[in-house]
């Protein structure tokens, strides 16, 4: 949430033409009730891209999830994995997995509403339940309901006591879980999610799993992306360059500001890590956050930060 808004999924799909991108979550209440285009609109080339939604009210996923098949997302994804305090209190996300049947209702009241699909993201547990048991019964039982997909995030889910970014860090990791999810149910698709850096680790995970989700990993280091298209999905094009994408985003960016819409920063804050690691990378990180440079608003920032990275490469 307030990572993966259009802007930064637009600046992704500049990176990899044929990964699949997803929304961060949006709550069924801020759709039905909020204002819909806010939360759903995007871009067009954005495609393939799931909507990922928070909700346990059957009819409200449901609706929902029909709002968002008519905007035009590819896919609807229900997450039960968020472990934040807030998403508790509406009685969703990661505190879901204690209530197996509750999504399977979820997920069939969407199926019912929708003719794309319907996943699931979640973990393999919750607070100190330490059985491999618990996610296979969560998953077995919401397969049921009609759910192909699951993206799992192979660690528990401590709903008191650690932050979301302690979530993210303190439990451990359990890959092997997700390994047995795919053997005991062969005919799912089972994607795996958390901690995975390089793309040898991809590699590894793709000899078990059907797929990988990158989070964090693909936000601070995005240009990692750039290898996926000619490695996971046969396309011979050549990858852009950093600067080719750069280039890419100005039309995108001077568009949105001519029609009003976000301020500069809201677009240029998600390029932050697209240098991450090159001789000049802090420059261009400086550059594109100086609130001077972003007040103009104006898109030449950009090739501003872009000259500092190439002048150090030099």
């Amino acid at each position: 949430m307030d990572w993966t808004d259009r802007h930064c999924r637009m600046f992704h799909r500049q990176i990899t033409r044929h990964t699949w991108l997803y929304t961060e979550m949006v709550t069924t209440g801020a759709i039905i009730h909020g204002d819909k285009a806010r939360h759903l609109n995007f871009n067009e080339q954005e495609h393939p891209v799931a909507l990922q939604l928070g909700g346990s009210e059957p009819d409200d996923l449901a609706q929902s999830a029909k709002l968002g098949e008519q905007w035009g997302y590819d896919e609807i994804n229900l997450n039960c994995g968020c472990p934040s305090e807030r998403v508790q209190r509406g009685a969703f996300g990661a505190c879901l997995m204690a209530e197996p049947s509750l999504v399977a209702d979820c997920v069939k009241a969407m199926r019912d509403a929708v003719s794309i699909d319907v996943t699931v993201k979640h973990r393999i547990g919750i607070d100190e339940i330490d059985s491999y048991d618990f996610v296979r019964d969560f998953v077995g039982i919401v397969a049921q309901a009609g759910c192909k997909t699951f993206i799992v995030h192979a660690r528990n889910a401590v709903l008191k006591g650690l932050s979301p970014k302690e979530n993210r860090e303190i439990p451990p990791l359990r890959y092997e879980w997700a390994y047995q999810l795919k053997k005991d149910f062969p005919e799912l698709e089972i994607i795996i999610n958390g901690g995975i850096k390089e793309l040898s680790e991809i590699d590894e995970h793709l000899q078990h799993l059907d797929g990988v989700m990158l989070g964090r990993q693909a936000y601070h280091h995005p240009y990692l992306m750039a290898a996926f298209d000619a490695r996971y999905y046969g396309d011979t094009a050549t990858p852009r360059t950093r600067a080719e994408i750069i280039h890419a985003m100005l039309p995108y960016i001077d568009s949105q500001l001519a029609a009003g819409g976000p301020r500069l920063n809201t677009m240029t804050r998600h390029m932050l890590g697209l240098v991450a690691g090159l001789p000049g990378a802090r420059i261009f990180r400086q550059r594109l956050s100086d609130s001077k440079e972003l007040a103009s608003g104006k898109s030449d920032l950009l090739l501003r930060a872009l000259d500092s990275v190439l002048s150090e490469v030099i």
